[in-house]
């Protein structure tokens, strides 16, 4: 038995863009822009989808969306998804970059949130 929940919605942006999509991003919806320092490759949206982490990713590669799924077994929840079709295609640390059916991406990690958090927002899985 594992848990697990959608964490985050990432608005991936080229480098070179990323600040300008970051400013557009936080402009749109009306929302704060910070720095997150841990990792400079991310600038947060507060509060922009509000239960969801949203932040802009400056990445090296194309400009897309992808969900961020936390959990607290990494290892079932992939298996979970790749028995519903996914596909693993990377690993950067502890984050595992599956391909699902139409294409897009999604990031399978430990939990991220507040124990308590995660706890009353997650599905439980067999």
């Amino acid at each position: 038995m594992h848990r697990s929940r959608v964490y985050a919605l990432l608005i991936d942006a080229p480098e070179a863009e990323a600040a300008r999509a970051a400013r557009f991003w936080a402009g749109a919806p009306g929302v704060e822009a910070a720095p997150f320092p841990p990792q400079p490759q991310f600038t947060t949206l507060h509060q922009a989808l509000p239960g969801l982490v949203t932040a802009v990713q400056a990445v090296d590669d194309v400009p897309r969306i992808h969900l961020d799924i936390e959990t607290d077994d990494p290892d079932a929840e992939t298996a979970r998804l790749t028995a519903l079709g996914a596909e693993q295609v990377s690993q950067w640390e502890e984050c595992r970059v599956l391909r699902v059916p139409g294409g897009h991406l999604v990031c399978v990690l430990p939990v991220e949130s507040a124990r308590e958090v995660f706890a009353a927002r997650a599905t439980v899985w067999p």
